[in-house]
């Protein structure tokens, strides 16, 4: 059986499956209606065989109620569903699509190189092409690892980090996802400096024992943290400009305030870039923002780190130097480096990542890891991302962005649109969100009426308040239209729905007065 829809939700009601759209690639010529049969169908099967009826959470619709669209193929900046209704895709795969679906140069890779094999358990021509592809483009990475996903990639930065300082304790931020690594499945515990709370059943409360959770943008915090628990602490690990509350991007001065306090104690600073990386720009959000002017003050407690977690302490590291010693020690990819396979890496300075085995005693190892076909996928992604596919981003990005941003003030719908790169994020709120409780502080109601009137009509977000919208080369001026056609009917949704639960608040308030 399908989810249950949303309390009184705007609900188109005519039409059928693919209702007049356009095979050529345009929105319907009427709104698609709120019931999907052929994918609803899907679901009732999947349920029985697959908890919740996915393979990851937010896929269900839970955040917005009805049917998960299961979708029967993809093409460029297109998605088709088991209805055959067609949708311009601004969720990407959750951000792997930079060059579109089906995109003909890394097909022609992939079925090159499936023609060879599809897995060796060997060494292989092609990881190493990637591995130096990663390297090429982001500078202060020496050595990458390959791994298979996300999580893997930073479950094994966070050991690696372990191993290399001798230290237990991580510190990472409310509101920044690393993948359900137990140990990065934790939230804040009462105060700003204690220890965190296990953020999922199954978790022990030894393994987020070890963690700390910090409100991100925070200097204050983190130095109060760092001050009471910095002989403890191995790493700080940070999405590199969050996505996973929405884009939440940091604040000037932040991420020289994560390297100089994390240095100063002799910690590692791990960089998410999952998201980001090949994203943002060629060397991702990195690219945009490093490298870094970092004054490093002594360790206050005597220790600089081991394997290179120290520099000198009056050391002024500037801009332009040929190293960049204000930068990350560790990086983690994933996403567009996997070109839509299952593929992602970590990596940093060489002294670091010879830690690990075979050459040091930091274990780490994976079946599939470096899949010559998946690299291949990886490496024509990567290839294929030149000048003018970011141009593309940006421009496409930047169209929908101020559409949306246009039609809610239209309909005076509170609103603010954040930015990372190419990424971004419309918060349903008042004025700008610098971190979790901000972003939590959404009018979830609006956003619900938001996306099932784009739904309607052709347009398939993300189907949570709290994620990034992605576009891709492939999204062309005709896909871009189609998204701004349906905005104004969207918004008109959301100030009603808005207007709806203010008024449902009101009368609760009348009610126990």
């Amino acid at each position: 059986m399908s989810v249950a829809p949303p309390p009184a939700p705007d609900r188109p009601g005519h039409s059928d499956r693919a209702d007049g759209a356009d095979r050529a690639g345009q929105a319907p010529a009427r709104p698609y209606p709120y019931d999907a049969p052929a994918s609803a169908a899907l679901m009732e099967r999947a349920q029985r065989v697959i908890p919740g009826g996915v393979n990851s959470p937010v896929r269900a619709y839970r955040a917005v109620g009805g049917t998960p669209r299961f979708m029967a193929s993809a093409r460029g900046a297109w998605l088709t569903d088991a209805d055959g209704r067609r949708y311009v895709d601004m969720v990407g795969s959750w951000g792997p699509m930079i060059l579109g679906h089906a995109d003909p140069r890394v097909l022609d890779a992939v079925r090159e190189a499936a023609a060879q094999g599809f897995s060796f358990g060997t060494p292989s021509e092609n990881e190493v092409a990637l591995a130096e592809e990663i390297v090429a483009r982001v500078a202060p990475v020496e050595q990458v690892r390959l791994v298979s996903s996300g999580t893997e990639a930073t479950m094994s930065a966070v050991r690696l980090a372990r191993g290399a300082t001798g230290r237990s304790t991580i510190v990472k931020f409310a509101g920044c996802y690393h993948g359900h690594v137990d140990a990065l499945l934790a939230h804040a515990g009462s105060g700003v400096a204690t220890f965190a709370l296990p953020d999922s059943a199954g978790v022990p409360a030894s393994a987020a024992g070890e963690t700390m959770v910090l409100p991100f943008n925070d200097v204050a915090a983190l130095e109060a943290a760092f001050a009471e628990h910095g002989s403890r602490i191995a790493a700080v690990i940070t999405e590199a400009a969050p996505g996973n509350m929405g884009v939440v991007p940091p604040a000037p001065g932040w991420t020289a305030a994560l390297r100089r306090v994390s240095r100063a104690h002799g910690a590692l600073l791990i960089s998410d870039e999952v998201m980001t990386g090949f994203r943002c720009s060629r060397a991702g959000w990195y690219g945009l923002e490093g490298p870094y002017d970092v004054r490093v003050a002594p360790p206050g407690d005597g220790t600089a780190g081991t394997a290179g977690a120290g520099a000198a302490p009056d050391a002024v590291l500037t801009r332009g130097a040929p190293v960049d010693h204000g930068a990350p020690d560790l990086f983690t990819f994933g996403k567009v480096m996997g070109g839509g396979f299952p593929a992602a890496a970590f990596g940093g300075r060489a002294e670091l990542m010879e830690l690990l085995a075979p050459t040091g005693p930091v274990y780490q190892a994976g079946t599939l890891s470096g899949n010559p076909v998946a690299t291949a996928a990886g490496l024509a992604t990567l290839r294929a991302c030149d000048d003018a596919v970011y141009a593309r981003l940006d421009t496409a990005a930047r169209a929908i962005a101020d559409g949306a941003s246009a039609a809610l003030a239209a309909q005076g719908v509170p609103h603010a649109v954040q930015w990372a790169g190419s990424m971004f994020s419309v918060f349903f709120t008042q004025g700008p969100v610098t971190n979790y409780d901000q972003a939590r502080a959404q009018d979830l109601d609006a956003f619900r009426a938001f996306f099932h009137a784009m739904l309607a009509a052709g347009v398939h977000l993300p189907p949570s308040a709290f994620e990034v919208w992605f576009v891709s080369a492939a999204h062309d001026d005709a896909a871009v239209e189609a998204v701004l056609a349906a905005l104004p009917e969207a918004a008109r949704a959301a100030a009603r729905a808005s207007t709806r639960a203010s008024a449902g608040a009101s009368a609760r308030d009348s009610m126990g007065a």
